[in-house]
């Protein structure tokens, strides 16, 4: 999987970062998933190879407008570039009538089916390719993050099972192999049954807002990749004597230690944070903070940069 950051600024946009909103892509390429959809989302996709008739689902971690107020103008955008696919929608049940309210005013008619899925039913959702679920985090509002898990990654043919029931060799092992279902006898295959994964299924964590990184021990423990706010460092915490219902550098590279999760990506930074070290505070004590206790792989997400987790778990960003 790919990960493609389309804001990474926390509560306003900056000249250097849009809020929140961080897209999913499939081992193939071909698919992405969008979480969040901060206001300008539909901007950030115009300047990525992403195509809004490839989006497979879209996930709203929480109610707050910095992951939210793009979802109309993303929605109409989608509907001019048309797409005529089916779309889920996941998010927060006091969301839907926003989103149709948004619509409806606005004479704003999309050409395709807009399925809105109340997050707080949300057992899991599935695509093809992947299994999403939900875990309960800790903000101001009720907030969630979404588990990715790969089903079946790089699938090969069972070829025992295969034998064993007499399928014979042929077409029909081919159209298998290439996920069709087959007819033999009068009997109907269905080709996941028959097809085994190359390689363990990866897993990566996309959260909404969270003061409580504790709250992710269950799902989070050898989690490939965790993407979690670091919204503001701890000396800033400190004298403020408040974090808003965030988390710290230090929270969330001391929970991912204890994790040992491979790759932590921090995003939802305080727009108090310059890229400029000359300036303070400077978005270099972030990352100083969270090296301070994490000995894993980290990084500083950074708007439209892609990044790709190799073969050997590493995630790096894609030149």
């Amino acid at each position: 999987m790919d990960l493609q950051f389309l804001g990474t600024s926390a509560g306003v946009p900056t000249r250097m970062r849009n809020v929140s909103a961080t897209a999913v892509i499939e081992p193939t390429g071909q698919h992405w998933y969008l979480v969040d959809c901060g206001e300008g989302t539909q901007h950030q996709v115009l300047r990525t190879p992403l195509s809004m008739r490839d989006l497979r689902a879209i996930f709203i971690t929480h109610v707050h407008g910095d992951h939210c107020f793009g979802l109309p103008g993303l929605l109409a955008s989608a509907a001019m570039s048309g797409r005529r696919q089916p779309l889920d929608l996941i998010l927060p049940d006091a969301l839907r009538e926003w989103v149709r309210l948004s619509l409806t005013a606005s004479d704003s008619y999309l050409p395709f089916e807009l399925r809105l899925l109340p997050v707080e039913g949300l057992d899991h959702w599935h695509s093809d390719t992947l299994r999403v679920s939900t875990v309960q985090l800790s903000h101001r509002v009720p907030s969630v993050g979404y588990v990715f898990t790969e089903l079946n990654p790089e699938p090969r043919l069972d070829i025992r099972r295969l034998d064993a029931e007499g399928i014979p060799r042929g077409p029909l092992w081919g159209d298998l192999a290439k996920g069709l279902s087959v007819e033999v006898d009068g009997q109907r295959l269905d080709a996941r049954d028959y097809l085994l994964a190359s390689r363990p299924a990866r897993r990566v964590i996309v959260c909404g807002d969270n003061d409580d990184p504790g709250l992710l021990t269950a799902v989070a423990q050898d989690a490939d990749v965790l993407v979690h706010e670091a919204t503001f460092t701890q000396p800033t915490v400190e004298r403020s004597g408040n974090a808003f219902g965030h988390s710290t550098a230090a929270a969330v590279a001391q929970f991912a230690e204890v994790a040992k999760v491979r790759n932590l990506v921090l995003t939802h930074f305080s727009a108090r944070y310059q890229s400029d070290p000359r300036r303070s505070p400077c978005i270099d004590d972030v990352r100083n903070e969270a090296l301070a206790h994490y000995t894993g792989h980290l990084t500083l997400a950074r708007d439209l940069q892609r990044y790709h987790i190799g073969r050997d778990g590493i995630l790096l960003p894609v030149t």
